[in-house]
């Protein structure tokens, strides 16, 4: 039997947004929002998109990328279950990734929101047990920061 590796690592993110901590919570709790800034992008076919927004609920997503990256034609499956969700405030959920057939990651993540002067600072904090062909914590983190900069950009609407 081949032994199988798996590698922790957290990570936190921080932005501040100008606008209402209500408005970015309701960014990840409509389903058409959340689909814009989460999976909806060129380069890619969104196969399934569902978001049940409650504690116990689910989100799933499944994405065939087509452009030229070295996993074209590939689907990357997204399980989500909400663990706690406090209203305007704070978001935890577990989740686990899928390249094909194979699990990638399962990670916990806690999404703060913080009035500011100026709006709302959010902290994402991502706790994640990455396995092989996962490209590790620090492609996850990168792919976080992208998301959170479409975030703002869905806020702009």
């Amino acid at each position: 039997m081949e032994d199988q590796s798996v590698l922790h690592s957290t990570f936190v993110v921080e932005r501040s947004y100008p606008c209402s901590p209500e408005r970015v919570f309701a960014a990840f709790a409509d389903p058409v929002k959340k689909r814009r800034w989460f999976v909806d992008r060129e380069g890619n076919e969104v196969e399934h998109f569902e978001l049940d927004f409650r504690v116990g609920g689910k989100e799933n997503t499944c994405i065939r990328y087509l452009n030229d990256s070295p996993i074209k034609g590939m689907t990357i499956t997204n399980d989500t279950i909400f663990q706690n969700i406090v209203p305007n405030r704070r978001i935890v959920f577990a989740s686990s990734m899928m390249l094909g057939e194979n699990c990638i990651s399962a990670t916990l993540v806690t999404v703060e929101l913080l009035p500011s002067e100026s709006g709302t600072d959010l902290v994402f904090t991502h706790q994640g047990a990455f396995f092989e062909g996962s490209g590790g914590p620090a492609m996850r983190e990168a792919g976080w920061h992208t998301l959170l900069e479409r975030l703002a950009q869905e806020l702009l609407r």
